[in-house]
C-alpha cells in the first residue's frame, strides 16, 4: 500500500466513494475569501465544476475515502474485511493537499471526505477530523466540507467533526432492523441514532448559542444526514417510506439519501443477484419530496404502494398513483381549493401551486392560465375545475391509468 502513488491512490479510493450518494452541498454556510484572507469559497457556484459518475450522481466535491480497508465486514460493501479489492490509505495530510491543489484549480467546491474503519474506530475518526481541522484552522479553507462520522467512535471526537464541518452524516445502511443485523452484524442501530441523536442534541446546542451570543461558532450549519442502502435486504417501500419518516421526526435530518444497492465483484452468497431498478431509487426519491414539501403523511404515500406487495409503481409517480386510488378527492376547484389540496394534484409542484395562489387572487383562472404555470396539462385535466372547465365523469374512467401514464418508448437498437 505505501508503494502507491498519489495518482494511484486518488484512483482507488476517489472509485471506492462512489457509492455514497449523499455528496449534495445544500444548506452549507455562505462564506468566500473576497476579503484577502483565506482560501475558498461557497458562494454564487464560483470555482466550482461540477462532474457526474458513470450512474449519473453529481459528484461536485472532491469525493474521497481516507482508506478503503476496513475491519468490518458487511455484506453489500465492497470495501468489507473479506473483500478481495486493492486497497489504499491516504495520509490526512495527502487529502488536505489535494483538496488545496483541487481547489486552486476550479475543479471542486469542497470534499466530501468517508472512510473504511481502520484499527478503531476513535482512531479513524481522529484522522477524518484531522483533515477538516487542518483545512480549517492550518489554510483557513473556507469551502464546504462534508465528513461521514462513524457511529461507534467517542462522542467527543463526533461533535469535534461537527464543529469543523458543514454538514455530518451518519449511514442508517439499511431500512429494517432485521437487514442491519443479517447483512452488517458489526453495526448495531442502537449505536447508530445514538449517535444521531447526539448531534441532533450538539446542532440545536450550536444553533442555540448562536442566537444569544454572535461571536459563538457554527455547529455545522449544513445540519445531518443520512444514507439508506435500497433492494439488499427484502424491505418494501412502504417499510422504506416509514423509516425515512421516523428519521426526519426523531433527527431532524436535512436528507435522506436512498441508494439502489449495486452488485459488487465476489459478492457475498446472502445478496440478490440482480440490482433493483434505478426507478425505484428514483421514485423513494419523489416520495421523500412528498413527506418534505407536499404535506403527504408516511400513512398516505404508503397508500401509494401495491396493498399486497407494499412497493410503489415504478410506471407512475408515487402522487398521481396516490391521487389514482383516493379517486373522490377530486376534482379540485383551482379558485377556490386552499394550498394543502392544490398540493395534492398530480402534476402541479410547489412553484405551480403558489403562481396559482397569486394569480387567482386578481382573476378567476382558466385553462389557458393554467397552461402558462405547468409543463402539461394532460395530466391535470382529470383532476381540476377552472373556470372554463369541468371534468365530467373523467376521473372516474378505467383507463385513466393507462392514458395518464408514460407511453413505453422503443430503445433504439444501436444506442450507445
Amino acid at each position: 500500500m505505501s508503494s502507491l502513488s498519489l495518482t494511484d491512490k486518488l484512483a482507488i479510493l476517489a472509485d471506492a466513494a462512489k457509492y455514497d450518494a449523499s455528496c449534495a452541498s445544500s444548506g452549507g454556510k455562505k462564506r468566500d475569501s473576497r476579503d484577502g484572507k483565506g482560501l475558498g469559497s461557497t458562494s454564487g457556484g464560483m470555482g466550482i465544476c461540477h462532474a457526474y459518475a458513470p450512474d449519473g450522481r453529481c459528484i461536485s466535491l472532491l469525493k474521497l475515502l481516507l482508506t478503503n480497508s476496513c475491519i468490518f465486514d458487511c455484506h453489500y460493501c465492497i470495501n468489507r474485511a473479506s473483500s478481495n479489492v486493492r486497497r489504499a490509505r491516504f495520509t490526512a495530510a495527502e487529502v488536505v493537499k489535494l483538496t488545496l491543489d483541487f481547489y486552486r484549480r476550479n475543479c471542486i467546491e469542497g470534499l466530501f471526505l468517508s472512510s473504511g474503519i481502520i484499527h478503531s474506530p476513535d482512531y479513524t475518526m481522529e484522522q477524518i477530523v484531522e483533515v477538516a481541522r487542518a483545512l480549517r484552522e492550518d489554510h483557513d479553507f473556507r469551502g464546504y466540507i462534508h465528513l461521514k462520522t462513524i457511529p461507534d467512535a467517542d462522542p467527543a471526537l463526533i461533535e469535534a467533526a461537527g464543529r469543523h464541518a458543514d454538514r455530518v452524516s451518519i449511514n442508517v445502511e439499511l431500512p429494517t432492523v432485521s437487514g442491519l443485523r443479517r447483512l452488517a452484524p458489526d453495526k448495531s442501530q442502537d449505536r447508530i441514532e445514538g449517535a444521531m441523536g447526539a448531534m441532533r442534541g450538539a446542532i440545536a446546542d450550536g444553533h442555540d448559542a448562536r442566537r444569544r451570543y454572535r461571536s459563538a461558532p457554527d455547529f455545522a450549519p449544513a445540519g445531518q444526514s443520512t444514507q439508506m442502502i435500497v433492494g439488499a435486504d427484502a424491505a418494501t417501500d412502504r417499510e422504506i417510506v416509514a423509516r425515512a419518516s421516523t428519521l426526519y421526526e426523531r433527527f431532524d435530518l436535512r436528507r435522506v439519501y436512498y441508494s439502489a444497492f449495486s452488485p459488487i465483484p465476489d459478492a457475498s452468497a446472502v445478496l440478490p443477484l440482480r440490482r433493483p431498478p434505478l426507478m425505484r431509487e428514483h421514485r423513494l426519491y419523489q416520495s421523500d419530496w412528498l413527506l418534505r414539501y407536499y404535506g403527504f403523511s408516511p400513512q398516505e404515500v404508503g397508500a401509494a404502494a401495491d396493498p399486497a406487495t407494499g412497493m410503489l409503481p415504478l410506471d407512475i409517480d408515487p402522487k398521481l398513483a396516490w391521487a389514482l386510488r383516493f379517486r373522490e378527492s377530486f376534482p379540485v376547484d383551482l379558485n377556490r381549493a386552499p394550498r394543502e389540496l392544490l398540493l395534492r394534484i398530480p402534476g402541479l409542484g410547489v412553484r405551480a401551486v403558489d403562481a396559482i395562489l397569486s394569480a387567482r387572487r386578481l382573476r378567476q383562472l382558466r385553462l389557458e392560465d393554467v397552461a402558462r404555470m405547468t409543463v402539461s396539462l394532460r395530466k391535470l385535466r382529470p383532476f381540476i375545475v377552472t373556470a372554463d372547465w369541468r371534468p365530467v365523469a373523467l376521473t372516474d374512467r378505467s383507463d385513466l391509468r393507462s392514458m395518464l401514464a408514460p407511453k413505453p418508448a422503443q430503445l433504439e437498437l444501436f444506442a450507445a
